[in-house]
């Protein structure tokens, strides 16, 4: 169950960069990707959930809208909201299920994040994943960015995917089977290749990001 933070996120960019000719010309193009990174929170969980299968842009304006309303999110706080509250704050009715869900969860103690982060990756996919609406682009995203683990690549990621294609001037039709072998190579550092990748496609498209 490895790691990385701030004392160590640079060096693995390093190692990756000796490994990968590709990598190593996103960092001497555009610096050092961010160590993006969020608390191993409920709050964080419900943020992925509202990034699933939009633009980050609309994601955030809804947790804006969720935070303005609430504050900072508890599952409490959440649950008190009427689906028309919910609506407000740009929640769809798929998503106001998924949250409310998860909010039951964790407050009925079924998932205790705390004990979460202790356990290995696979645990904490078998754990989470058994909620409605959490799939495996959203643990990946909690795994990498909450839990900090090294190892994880989510083909999911449609940023990610066409960074990867981009980068590394692939077939667009490519099977989700060549692009893991090709992230083999980059084991057990996947996560920290993925965020040199999103790095480049940010990058390149001039997007700006939100706190």
């Amino acid at each position: 169950m490895q790691q990385f933070d701030s004392s160590n996120f640079h060096l693995i960019c390093d190692k990756l960069s000796r490994k990968d000719r590709e990598l190593k010309g996103i960092i001497k193009q555009y610096g050092y990707p961010p160590m993006w990174t969020r608390p191993a929170t409920f709050q964080t969980l419900i943020l992925t959930i509202l990034e699933q299968q939009v633009s980050l842009a609309s994601a955030y304006a809804a947790f804006k809208k969720l935070k303005e309303r609430i504050g900072y999110v508890t599952p409490s706080k959440l649950l008190a909201l009427t689906d028309e509250e919910m609506r407000a704050c740009y929640f769809t009715r798929q998503k106001t299920g998924y949250a409310r869900g998860l909010a039951e969860a964790v407050q009925s103690k079924k998932i205790n994040l705390k004990k979460l982060s202790l356990l290995p990756d696979e645990e904490v996919r078998n754990e989470l994943i058994k909620l409605k609406g959490i799939g495996h682009w959203t643990v990946d995203v909690y795994l990498m960015h909450a839990l900090q683990r090294t190892d994880l690549f989510p083909l999911g990621d449609i940023a990610l995917v066409n960074s990867l294609k981009e980068v590394k001037k692939l077939h667009p039709h490519i099977s989700k089977e060549e692009m893991l072998e090709i992230a083999e190579s980059w084991r057990p550092y996947r996560t920290i290749a993925s965020m040199i990748l999103w790095h480049s496609y940010i990058k390149k498209r001039g997007i700006k990001l939100q706190g």
